[in-house]
């Protein structure tokens, strides 16, 4: 296997200022390869507070009015609409290197249609297999859509790196692959992204890919979706509204340009649902625990017109 250590990412970091100037270089090297690291495009201030951001999420599960991050999973707490919580989120959506390569793979209607991340949790279990993004809907006659996903980590990641098997991308149809599948693997284009906090990559989202294990440490990353929202989504995507038009920060949104509100999706509602409601209901624990609250809201309130009255008959 082979695999890129931190120090190959930082000699690659430090030739930043050349490799920026060679937009066609990186762009090839992700048609060729379905995966390119970029040179910092990050500065340490703005990694700092985008860690400060999203750490203040991790704090606690988002409950009633309690911001904080969504459980669905046992090793991975995800935050969602990222965009929200630091400048420096917004900034690397609309990094005018990160829009270069992305019209060059992408073409002209792209658009940032997911923006969220994860703090994955340590475990020796293999939960999150070899597979490519599936996202859009698979009949006979669909070509292979082409998806580009921007990744930074947030920590330094020394396991559970992002490993993929470089130039397999666009072969086939995205999906989950079996066990015969996985052992048929070429181990010779096995590449594992072992990098620093703050480094970028991009990636087309159909090329074979997994967080690999073991998970020895917590890992911080978060992972920005782009793709032409015309093209018809599969069918589960639309019933969990997945990608949702962006939700945004108003406070971050100076100095967009007219291409930056585009490719954010200003006031294209294609994918807009109104008045959505997930199917299914709430779980005993959850509607238990909103009965508790109501509860300990009713006698906040009966104490405080307890309180005004003995306050007005003393």
């Amino acid at each position: 296997m082979k695999a890129i250590h931190e120090t190959e990412i930082k000699q690659q970091l430090a030739r930043g200022h050349a490799r920026l100037a060679s937009v066609e270089t990186l762009s090839s090297e992700l048609d060729t390869n379905g995966v390119v690291v970029l040179p910092s495009i990050i500065s340490d201030e703005q990694l700092r507070e985008m860690q400060h951001g999203f750490a203040a999420r991790l704090s606690n599960v988002r409950w009633n009015n309690f911001d904080g991050y969504q459980r669905t999973e046992t090793y991975r707490e995800m935050v969602e609409d990222v965009l929200l919580l630091a400048q420096g989120f917004v900034d690397l959506a609309v990094h005018p290197l990160v829009k270069q390569i992305l019209s060059r793979y992408l073409g002209p209607s792209y658009q940032l249609t997911e923006a969220k991340g994860w703090r994955s949790l340590p475990t020796n279990y293999d939960f999150h297999g070899w597979h490519g993004d599936t996202w859009y809907e698979q009949k006979p006659d669909t070509p292979i859509h082409r998806e580009v996903k921007l990744a930074m980590y947030l920590t330094d990641v020394r396991s559970g790196a992002f490993k993929f098997i470089k130039g397999s991308h666009r072969e086939q149809h995205p999906h989950n692959l079996t066990r015969a599948e996985v052992q048929s693997l070429p181990a010779g284009d096995l590449v594992e992204l072992k990098a620093p906090a703050g480094t970028v990559f991009m990636f087309d989202t159909s090329i074979i890919h997994r967080q690999s294990i073991p998970m020895l440490e917590p890992r911080q990353a978060i992972f920005y979706a782009y793709h032409d929202p015309g093209v018809a989504l599969q069918q589960e995507d639309v019933d969990y509204y997945r990608y949702h038009p962006l939700l945004l920060n108003a406070a971050l949104l100076g100095n967009l340009t007219v291409e930056d509100q585009r490719i954010l999706g200003f006031g294209d509602k294609r994918n807009y649902q109104p008045a959505f409601v997930r199917a299914g209901k709430p779980t005993l624990l959850h509607r238990t625990l909103t009965a508790a609250s109501g509860a300990q809201v009713r006698i906040k309130h009966l104490h405080q017109r307890i309180s005004a009255r003995l306050r007005r008959t003393f």
